[in-house]
Parts: C-alpha cells; sequence; structure tokens
C-alpha cells in the first residue's frame, strides 16, 4: 500500500524561506530510515506557488492562473510517499515524521504544523510490486553506472535504459 504524506505550506515556505539545518539534518535522518527500510519511495519538497500555476476548469473551458497562490492552508510544501504493507504501518511512519514547523535556529518545537496522509491509488502496472521493484533496481543500477566511470560502465548504462525503454513501453502498452 503506497501513502503521501503531505506536509501543508505556511507564510515561510510561500516565501522561499528555506528550512534550517537542523530540521534538513533530522529530515534527512528520517529519509535514510526509510531507505533503510525499503519503504521509501519519493520525497521531496516544492518550491513556494509562485513558480506554480493552477489550470482552472470550466466545461471544455481551461484557465491559466499564474502564482502565487494567497492561501497558503490550501497549498502543498513537500511530500514524502511509502510503500508499506497496512495503514498501521503508515500511521506509525508518520507519527515519526519530524515536526515541519521547527525553525532549525532555536530548536522551537512549540509551532503549530500538520501533516496529513493519503492512500495513493492503484491503477495499472503500477500497483504490481514486481514492476516496481523492477523499475527501482533499474533506477538504482543507471545511478550506480552513472557514478562510474570507463567503457563498461557506459556499456551497462546503454544495456540499462534500453530495460528501462522496455519496461516503460509495456507500461504504456498496459495503460491503453
Amino acid at each position: 500500500m503506497r501513502f503521501m504524506i503531505i506536509v501543508k505550506a505556511t507564510q515561510d515556505s510561500e516565501a522561499g524561506v528555506m528550512p534550517g539545518e537542523q530540521l534538513l539534518s533530522t529530515m534527512q535522518k528520517y529519509h535514510e530510515e526509510l531507505v533503510k527500510s525499503g519503504v521509501l519511495v519519493d520525497a521531496s519538497g516544492l518550491k513556494p506557488s509562485s513558480k506554480g500555476w493552477r489550470i482552472k476548469y470550466s466545461g471544455d473551458k481551461r484557465t491559466f492562473v499564474d502564482g502565487p497562490f494567497a492561501e497558503t492552508k490550501e497549498l502543498v510544501a513537500g511530500y514524502t510517499i511509502i510503500n508499506v504493507k497496512s495503514r498501521e504501518e503508515a500511521i506509525e511512519l508518520t507519527k515519526r515524521f519530524p515536526n515541519p514547523a521547527v525553525d532549525g535556529k532555536t530548536g522551537d518545537q512549540t509551532k503549530l504544523q500538520e501533516l496529513y496522509a493519503r492512500l495513493v491509488t492503484k491503477t495499472g502496472p503500477y500497483e504490481d510490486q514486481m514492476f516496481v521493484d523492477q523499475l527501482s533496481n533499474v533506477n538504482r543500477e543507471i545511478n550506480e553506472a552513472d557514478q562510474k566511470v570507463g567503457a563498461s560502465a557506459f556499456e551497462r548504462f546503454n544495456q540499462l535504459m534500453k530495460e528501462w525503454t522496455a519496461l516503460k513501453t509495456d507500461a504504456e502498452t498496459a495503460l491503453r
């Protein structure tokens, strides 16, 4: 089961204020634990809404609205996606999520901040764990090959790119 842990935006995150070193270090340790336990799928912070846009729909009509957006309580500052065996495991991992409101300078954890988590919908071949594992392994090997120097690394990289393309083609075919 995949869950997305969502960090709500604040006035600071919308102003482009980066978290302090203390919070960044704590978040890194938390995510490293998720990697070691094999449950981390993806995690990232998001730029302020001033760097984004919205598309509003009215029937077939689409309207482009450039950021920033005034209501920070409706915005997302970051996310972590985990792949776990149960809702209970996801809840426990979410409870361990570092307080995103720590200012990093004083270590003040009294600031009010809120996370929420949502179950990710399963669609297409991505729900098949073997397929997800294959993509993860290919991505890992591509990254490892990218770190090495020499013809053998280049050949392995090309081989992995072919495997990646074949998996992507299979996924696209299955989604049609």
